[in-house]
C-alpha cells in the first residue's frame, strides 16, 4: 500500500476518500502490506492537514492492523530502491514510490493500492509486465 489511500481513508475531505473506503472494504486489512516508510509520509500529512489527534489515531489503529501487515526495508530492499529512483530520475520516483515498488516486488504481488497513477503507471516492476492499481473507480 502507498501512502495516498491511506491517508485517504483518514481523511474524510480527501477527494479519493469514497473510492478507497469502498475498495478497503472488499479488501481488509489481512491481505494488505504498508511498507514501513508510507507511514512516515502518511503521519506527515496527517498531521499537517488533519492534525495531531487524527495522526495519533491513525498510529494507534496502524498498530492495531487496521490497516495491514506493517513491513520493514531489507537491504536488498534498499539496493532495488536505488536503483529504481535513478532508473525513474526524470519522472522523478522518489524514495516512498520507490520503497512501495520494491516491497511489490518482494512479495510477488502485481497489485498496488495507490492514488498515484502518473508514477505507478509508468513504472515496470521486475516479476510483473506492470501493476493492477487500487482502487479503481477513479
Amino acid at each position: 500500500m502507498d501512502t495516498g489511500p491511506l491517508y485517504a481513508l483518514v481523511d474524510r475531505d480527501d477527494d479519493h476518500h469514497g473510492a478507497c473506503l469502498n475498495w478497503y472494504r472488499q479488501v481488509g486489512p489481512r491481505d494488505l502490506v504498508v511498507p514501513a516508510p508510507v507511514i512516515a509520509e502518511a503521519v506527515y500529512l496527517l498531521a499537517k492537514y488533519v492534525g495531531t489527534r487524527v495522526e495519533a489515531a491513525f498510529l494507534a489503529d496502524l498498530g492495531r492492523g487496521l490497516y495491514g501487515q506493517v513491513v520493514n526495508v531489507n537491504p536488498e530492499d534498499l539496493a532495488r530502491m536505488s536503483e529504481l529512483v535513478l532508473e525513474y530520475e526524470d519522472l522523478p520516483l522518489g524514495g516512498t514510490d520507490a520503497c512501495v515498488v520494491a516491497v511489490a516486488e518482494r512479495f510477488g504481488t502485481p497489485r498496488v493500492a495507490t492514488v498515484d497513477r502518473r508514477h505507478f503507471s509508468v513504472v515496470r516492476p521486475r516479476h510483473v509486465d506492470h501493476f493492477d492499481l487500487y482502487p479503481r473507480e477513479f
